[in-house]
């Protein structure tokens, strides 16, 4: 296939390496001469570097380099042009403008796709005088090795064009989902689940940012904190991809932002690229992300009572901590309730454990909640109350960080009492906005999965993450999280309350009127 790309910055760049590898010749233009001349000398030295890594062979990469066309203007003449890809800034105008000069200079035949990550495909495809020939096709940077692509069509799109883009993605070795053309499309609009709740757990001073990126990548297994990945991204980015999916989505309260972060993003804490954001990178004072953990002090040698008053979505984590303990050399009491020297140690689901305090008449003082979710890593999480002994809180945090057999000691976070924990509202946010997308129909439970993995990096998709809790208990935790706080956000999705009701996997589409017809 002859590609054009047009735009020749980070993203064009990108797609023509991509495509210049899997076998197409790819003309690649910009209204800056240099521009073009300085992305063909970068696609070629990447592919030199994939030669040196034994990627790829020294003719492989020169054929390569061969398919390569710099063109003196993006809108030159081109008969022989089956698909151009456009690569310019996120301005709906500039795209407009990009695509009213192609349709002039290429044939109807060829067809157009946009690289837009926040506009509406078919927005800039009403620019056109045939909005037929658009779709959008969104790449992740850097391209080459975000193996993920959006095929998105617009409102007018022909019904031939996203099989055509599909074929050609997958034909080039990344994966092609199909997703509808709403606010963020799928891999943005599925990320607002981590970070949004995150930035709720920071405004409720459950946890400082950096005891929430630890508990997400220790407990939930995440490459990389929700703070963390702000930082990376940029808040700047990150605040107006959240406002605008919030908007573009009616305002549901699921997607809401923080009143935290535009102030931020006015005093110029976007991250890395500004050298602080929520955390300070490189300031003098040797600092570069988090802060160390505090040590562990307090009574080792403390015993515990563990209280879930036979709640069955802990029970075998109950099970399991206790065990755990045991091997540790823990004296786990055992009976109808804590010795007066015991701390008292309750996982909770959905709930808080101040509820648990005056439902079961436990101890106020040395009481404290515990993850009931299985950690990724060797962490634990202590949740006090506003009623907790401090002296107490130690002990219990010293007895927590115990490892069994002379193992490795765990990890101890300290947090605020929240209904539910900070994993548990992480995760069951996640969930939940995976879910909205599914039961929206914008994509399919498979290709949600798929991209969220692929996109995000997370561990699991949000369906089958949720899959893993399984959805009567995951619609326990919804449940409990929306009684206890009142907050709609935390409302059960209709996704995971009727696969509850009727047995069925979070990740199965399930049936549809359309199924049943003909």
């Amino acid at each position: 296939m002859r590609i054009r790309i047009v735009g020749a910055g980070a993203m064009g760049r990108g797609i023509a390496q991509w495509a210049a590898s899997a076998g197409h010749t790819v003309e690649l233009g910009d209204v800056r001469a240099d521009a073009v001349k300085d992305a063909v000398e970068f696609v070629a030295s990447m592919l030199e570097r994939a030669v040196v890594k034994g990627r790829m062979s020294a003719d492989e990469r020169d054929a390569a380099v061969a398919r390569l066309v710099p063109l003196a203007e993006p809108w030159a003449a081109g008969p022989d042009v089956e698909l151009v890809i456009e690569a310019v800034r996120e301005d709906l105008e500039t795209k407009a403008e990009v695509f009213g000069r192609l349709e002039e200079a290429l044939p109807g035949s060829a067809v157009f796709a946009t690289n837009t990550s926040s506009l509406s495909v078919t927005r800039i495809a009403a620019t056109l005088q045939d909005p037929s020939r658009l779709a959008g096709l969104h790449f992740f940077n850097p391209v080459p090795l975000m193996r993920i692509v959006e095929v998105v069509p617009g409102a007018a799109t022909r019904p031939e064009i996203p099989a055509l883009l599909t074929e050609l993605v997958e034909g080039c070795g990344h994966r092609a989902v199909t997703v509808a053309d709403t606010p963020g499309f799928l891999v943005n609009h599925a990320g607002r689940g981590l970070v949004t709740e995150a930035l709720a757990l920071l405004e409720e001073s459950v946890a400082e940012p950096a005891e929430i990126d630890r508990i997400a990548r220790d407990v939930l297994g995440l490459r990389m904190g929700p703070f963390e990945l702000m930082d990376l991204t940029g808040l700047d980015v990150t605040a107006a991809v959240i406002d605008s999916i919030w908007a573009g989505f009616r305002y549901e309260d699921r997607l809401r932002p923080s009143f935290l972060t535009p102030n931020r993003v006015v005093a110029g804490l976007h991250g890395r690229k500004t050298g602080r954001g929520w955390y300070a990178y490189g300031d003098g004072d040797g600092s570069s992300g988090p802060a160390p953990e505090s040590p562990v002090g307090g009574d080792r040698e403390r015993p515990v009572f563990l209280a879930s008053a036979g709640r069955a979505e802990v029970a075998a984590y109950e099970e399991a901590l206790t065990g755990a303990l045991e091997a540790a050399g823990v004296r786990v009491e055992r009976g109808d309730g804590p010795s007066d020297g015991a701390v008292v140690l309750v996982p909770v689901w959905g709930t808080s454990v101040a509820g648990a305090i005056a439902e079961d008449g436990l101890p106020r003082e040395r009481t404290f909640g515990v993850e009931a979710l299985p950690p990724a890593g060797r962490r634990r999480v202590l949740a006090v109350t506003a009623a907790s002994d401090p002296a107490a809180a130690r002990d219990a945090r010293a007895v927590l960080a115990r490892g069994g057999e002379g193992g490795e000691p765990y990890a101890v976070s300290v947090v605020r009492d929240t209904a539910g924990s900070v994993a548990q509202r992480l995760l069951s946010s996640v969930v939940a906005v995976g879910c909205s997308i599914a039961e929206r129909s914008l994509a399919a439970p498979a290709d949600i999965d798929l991209a969220v993995t692929t996109g995000l990096g997370y561990p699991a998709g949000p369906l089958a993450w949720g899959e893993r809790i399984g959805a009567v208990r995951m619609l326990a935790l919804q449940r409990a999280l929306h009684a206890s706080t009142g907050d709609p956000r935390h409302r059960p999705t209709r996704w995971v309350t009727e696969r509850a009701a009727l047995g069925l996997a979070l990740t199965d589409p399930g049936t549809s009127p359309a199924d049943c017809l003909g």
